[in-house]
């Protein structure tokens, strides 16, 4: 079975079975929404492996109470972004005797909690991330190379050579694809 094809809900009725590979699943989905989540709080990697640690323990421990399945990624987000704020308060709290500029607590950017705009940015990039990966080859390629390289911004022409795929045809043939992935992000 191919878990990462699976929706959330699915995802955590599998996990409820004692499917190991289902947990993997769900880890390898939501770690890097967890870590970001951390970073834009201010932590550094560090504190960020540890917000990790703790969203992924006490959601394997809330798993049989989650009555809302369909909604994990919320669940992760609002756990991630606690856990975060939580840790920046407890480094406030810490006396640092290090006189390094930008050590200890002034290595924390800033005192506003992670804004929700950002926090709902987070999870509509995880959710496109996430659909990104159910798509076919073919598909994901082609969006890739059409908007996730804007430092190389190539044409139309070298996207198609690159692909193997008439010029005449990138243009319909993004438009599919574009539909599919609006399908499979509804869907998760």
């Amino acid at each position: 079975m191919n878990y990462k094809d699976l929706d959330d809900a699915m995802l955590v009725r599998a996990c409820l079975d004692g499917q190991a590979a289902a947990w993997r699943a769900v880890v390898a989905r939501y770690q890097r929404f967890v870590y970001a989540i951390a970073m834009r709080c201010g932590l550094d990697e560090s504190a960020a492996g540890d917000v990790f640690q703790t969203v992924f323990e006490r959601l394997h421990a809330s798993l049989p109470q989650l009555l809302q399945p369909e909604r994990l990624q919320a669940w992760i987000g609002t756990t991630a972004k606690r856990e975060a704020l939580h840790m920046r308060q407890r480094a406030r709290r810490e006396v640092t005797f290090d006189s390094e500029e930008g050590s200890g607590i002034d290595a924390i950017e800033s005192d506003d909690p992670l804004p929700e705009a950002q926090l709902q940015e987070l999870q509509q990039l995880s959710l496109l991330r996430g659909a990104l990966e159910r798509l076919d080859a073919r598909c994901r390629e082609l969006l890739t190379a059409v908007f996730l390289d804007p430092e190389e911004q190539p044409s139309y022409e070298a996207i198609a050579k690159k692909l193997g795929l008439p010029i005449g045809s990138l243009g319909p043939t993004r438009s599919r694809c574009l539909q599919k992935l609006r399908q499979l992000m509804q869907q998760m």
